[in-house]
């Protein structure tokens, strides 16, 4: 147990049998009255936003997360088989850890997971991806309006917007956040 003048911002706290991850943690002296900490906090499984109010002294369970490199080798059907690039140990993760942007996920690409006492809590994949594009209609000539865009299917099977100069075969770059298309890549 710890003291809650112990947490900083970034903590994952074990708080009412949930994990939250503390994004602010404001230290406030009102007045007269007693000196308080607010805490904007994150549900780290449902997102939900939570904020309380932690006397200076009161006790808080601090969860011990170890954050590590692991290379995504598979999907298994029931999750996604990761390797610790160190170790070599592989294990199997939800695919809900990595939300919409696991679409965009390719064998051998470098993810970050976080483990809470041997149990995946967060995952993350780099903010943009090199994928080839595996099928899109060609263009037609004369459809060339500023800024017009054609559906094109990436390699992992994920569907995005492209400009019509893209053709089948070419290496794009996207944005895995908000899955949209960045560049093209040059070979």
């Amino acid at each position: 147990m710890s003291k809650a003048s112990e947490v900083k911002n970034g903590n994952i706290l074990r708080f009412n049998g949930e994990l939250l991850q503390v994004e602010e943690f404001l230290h406030r002296t009102p007045g007269n009255l007693r000196a308080f900490y607010q805490a904007r906090m994150r549900n780290v499984k449902s997102g939900k936003l939570v904020e309380y109010r932690f006397r200076t002294d009161e006790d808080v369970t601090i969860a011990r997360v170890e954050t590590n490199n692991y290379q995504y080798l598979y999907d298994d059907g029931t999750g996604l088989v990761i390797m610790d690039n160190d170790t070599y140990d592989q294990h199997t993760v939800p695919k809900a850890l990595f939300g919409p942007a696991v679409k965009f996920l390719k064998e051998g690409m470098n993810v970050i997971v976080a483990f809470e006492s041997e149990e995946p809590i967060m995952g993350n994949i780099p903010a943009s991806a090199e994928l080839e594009i595996s099928y899109t209609e060609p263009a037609v000539k004369g459809d060339t309006s500023t800024g017009a865009m054609k559906k094109a299917t990436v390699e992992t099977g994920a569907e995005i917007n492209v400009p019509l100069f893209i053709n089948i075969g070419d290496k794009i770059k996207v944005d895995t956040v908000n899955g949209t298309y960045v560049e093209r890549v040059k070979a």
